[in-house]
């Protein structure tokens, strides 16, 4: 590998914005700029806030819904039937 065209790469904890859960994770955004810091287990990382995270993001949470306003599913089996 050529020395010195790779972006750094570290230790930073990204925050989810609406729970404030931590996850310590490896990234190249330890380079940029990052302004705030946190300290978890006595060692200070860089955090990064983040909109959507699987701590609150519907799909794994659980709470995803399936609309079906223009009943598609009952148009398809009308359609197509099934073969029970």
């Amino acid at each position: 590998m050529k020395q010195g065209i790779h972006p750094a790469y570290g230790l930073v904890a990204f925050r989810d914005r609406s729970t404030g859960r931590l996850s310590l994770t490896r990234s190249t955004l330890v380079g940029h700029d990052i302004d705030t810091s946190v300290e978890i287990d006595g060692t200070e990382y860089p955090v990064v806030d983040v909109d959507i995270s699987s701590d609150s993001h519907p799909f794994w949470t659980g709470t995803a819904r399936t609309l079906d306003s223009e009943g598609r599913v009952e148009r398809f089996q009308r359609r197509y039937g099934s073969s029970r």
